[in-house]
């Protein structure tokens, strides 16, 4: 019966594998393709392998630009998000205060709240700020959701940690800084890798801000990609070649945090 079971598992994840990989494949498959085979005919497989449509994008400055303004302003949103985050989800965790429940529940409550909401006053306030086509501007306003995501989650690991551990450093003399820096937040490396996992995903595919509050300096690359669309048509192979390498940032940061995404599962966190 344990056996029958085990191969029906098995059967079952395979499936689901290659459904959920097949997207992807097909993707990279028409990256190596010509418009014209990608309209004409049907194949699992390039009939004619071509390099044209990423070497586009690597010598075109309008596509690789996108790549290097979107690495940009994630890079600066995680940075900012996580270190806001750390000393905020301590509070939630070691202290009670009136409200605290409620502002946790406010923090969620933005993080739930579509990006349109708040479009135009992103707008109107980059527009008086001078912010407007900043790396900045994206980053800041990603903040609204990554900050509460960030902060759920580091709570979770840091609720974990027994309040003993802050009490002995005290009386072996250290400050607060000292503590939290060389004692508490290795303590809980696994919880700051999975939140900076989560706050990169969301800069990296988000779009509606992205492409409203940037238009030319800082066109990230998911607005470059609507480049594609033209009168004489779509070019499927060089959108297929840039959703191929917006792929690969994403699968970097997934396999030097994945270690930490298990624990956070594990954790009941994630």
């Amino acid at each position: 019966m344990d056996e029958r079971r085990f191969k029906k598992r098995t059967l079952f994840l395979i499936l689901y594998l290659l459904f959920a990989l097949l997207p992807i494949y097909w993707m990279v498959n028409m990256s190596f393709r010509t418009n014209d085979e990608i309209l004409s005919s049907f194949s699992l497989w390039p009939k004619a392998f071509t390099l044209n449509s990423y070497r586009t994008i690597f010598t075109d400055p309008a596509w690789y630009s996108g790549y290097i303004n979107s690495l940009i302003y994630v890079a600066i949103n995680t940075v900012i998000s996580i270190t806001v985050a750390l000393p905020a989800a301590y509070a939630f965790s070691r202290y009670s205060f009136l409200g605290d429940k409620h502002v946790f529940f406010w923090l969620l409550t933005n993080r739930m709240t579509p990006p349109a909401v708040f479009l135009l006053p992103f707008f109107q306030l980059y527009t008086t700020l001078g912010l407007m086509d900043t790396h900045l501007a994206v980053a800041l306003a990603h903040l609204l959701f990554n900050v509460p995501l960030a902060v759920w989650i580091l709570e979770g690991f840091m609720s974990g940690i027994p309040r003993e551990i802050d009490e002995t450093a005290y009386i072996d003399g250290y400050s607060f800084p000292r503590f939290f820096l060389t004692v508490f937040v290795p303590l809980i490396k696994a919880g700051v890798g999975v939140a900076a996992f989560f706050c990169f995903m969301f800069s990296w595919v988000e779009l509606l801000l992205a492409r409203t509050l940037t238009s030319v300096n800082a066109k990230p690359i998911v607005a470059t990609m609507t480049r594609t669309v033209s009168a004489s048509g779509m070019d499927w192979a060089t959108l297929a070649a840039a959703g191929t390498l917006t792929i690969v940032p994403g699968a970097i940061v997934i396999w030097f945090v994945r270690h930490y995404i298990a624990k956070g599962f594990a954790m009941g966190r994630v």
